[in-house]
């Protein structure tokens, strides 16, 4: 089970980093063709929530890797929770059920690395 929760801290990191990077980098007029939701947002904003996903990719290899801080790991998957609740959130307000498929995914997978990393399998 110690391999797979590594396996699927590498994906999501792999998966919300790009995410993370696409968003802050890049202007909103950019992301609106791929992602329809950046227009109920200020620009600010969509930089944001990129970097939360940039950090919380961090968050999921980083501490653990290294050793340093290892409980961040785990509350980095947690923060993907809250972060995939309020995209859930959003995609249903814009009745955009594609988009609540995704979000429910990379939740129940973030939701599976706190599981186990605060629990039976961590660090």
């Amino acid at each position: 089970m110690n391999v797979f929760l590594w396996v699927l801290q590498a994906l999501l990191a792999l998966a919300f980093g790009l995410a993370g990077v696409l968003k802050s980098t890049r202007p909103k007029e950019q992301l609106a063709p791929q992602m329809p939701w950046v227009g109920d947002f200020s620009a600010g904003t969509v930089k944001l929530i990129g970097a939360v996903e940039f950090l919380a990719a961090l968050g999921l290899i980083l501490p653990a890797a290294t050793g340093i801080a290892p409980i961040l790991t785990p509350l980095a998957a947690t923060g993907l929770v809250i972060t995939m609740i309020g995209a859930i959130v959003v995609h249903g307000r814009r009745g955009e059920p594609q988009g609540i498929v995704i979000n429910v995914v990379l939740l129940v997978l973030s939701a599976l690395v706190a599981w186990g990393r605060f629990g039976p399998y961590s660090f």
